[in-house]
C-alpha cells in the first residue's frame, strides 16, 4: 500500500509563492511520486510538472519560468515551489505516483490534494 499526502497549498496574494509537498510512505517498489497535476473547478485535471529517476524535469507553458519540481528521495517526498502566482494557478493540487509494472499493468496513487487559492 502507497499513501501520498499533500500539503503546503493555501490562500496567497497574487505575486506571492507557495511550496508544496507530498509525502509518500508505504513500499513503493523502488517508484516515486515523479508528477505534479491540478485541477480547477469546470476543467479537467492537467500535469503542471515531472521530474523523472534521472532528474530531469519538464512543466506546463502555463508554470514554466514560474515553478520548480523537486525531490528529496531520502525523505520520499516531492516538492512544487511556485513563485509569481496568478489567479489562473487556483486550482486543487496533486501529487502523482505512476507504476508500470508491464504487459499492461499499470496503477495511478493520487493524494488527497492540497486547495491553493491564489487573490488578485
Amino acid at each position: 500500500q502507497v499513501q501520498l499526502v499533500e500539503s503546503g497549498g493555501g490562500l496567497v496574494q497574487a505575486g506571492g509563492s507557495l511550496r508544496l509537498s507530498c509525502a509518500a510512505s508505504g513500499r513503493s517498489f523502488s517508484n516515486n511520486p515523479r508528477a505534479w497535476y491540478r485541477q480547477a473547478p469546470g476543467k479537467q485535471r492537467e500535469l503542471v510538472a515531472t521530474i523523472t529517476n534521472f532528474g530531469t524535469t519538464n512543466y506546463a507553458d502555463s508554470v514554466k519560468g514560474r515553478f520548480t519540481i523537486s525531490r528529496d528521495n531520502a525523505k520520499n517526498t516531492l516538492y512544487l515551489q511556485m513563485n509569481s502566482l496568478k489567479p489562473e494557478d487556483t486550482a486543487v493540487y496533486y501529487c502523482n505516483l505512476h507504476i508500470n509494472y508491464g504487459l499492461g499493468r499499470m496503477e495511478d496513487y493520487w493524494g488527497q490534494g492540497t486547495q491553493v487559492t491564489v487573490s488578485s
